[in-house]
């Protein structure tokens, strides 16, 4: 069992994933926009973040760029999910600090096999 901070701005999007991860076990916080989870990575202890790459507030690579200044935080593993799938923008999102990239759409089988590849 992981701990997960999922954070996506869409709602059904957020429900399925979230619904997933906690069949398979996985203890699962939600935040709805970038602020939001900056503010919980500060209050908590996570095993791995699910960034939406494109989010208010702040995107899910300036969450992943200010988690990874945090001394406590720079061993959280990170997965962004973005409709952006050109090799550039995956390049850029590896190059930043993240530890996998899944292109949307996806299965939530496909998702929680790349979870547990992460987790292990």
């Amino acid at each position: 069992m992981a701990m997960i901070l999922l954070a996506e701005d869409d709602a059904v999007l957020r429900m399925l994933i979230g619904d997933t991860l906690r069949d398979e076990g996985h203890l699962v916080d939600i935040a709805c926009d970038g602020e939001e989870a900056l503010q919980q990575i500060h209050q908590n202890r996570y095993d791995l973040l699910i960034l939406d790459y494109m989010m208010p507030k702040l995107s899910g690579l300036e969450v992943l760029i200010r988690m990874k200044q945090m001394a406590d935080k720079q061993a959280v593993k990170v997965l962004i999910l973005s409709a952006k799938s050109q090799h550039a923008e995956q390049e850029k999102m590896l190059a930043a600090g993240a530890n996998g990239f899944m292109p949307k759409p996806f299965s939530p089988l496909e998702l929680v096999r790349k979870v547990e590849e992460m987790l292990t």
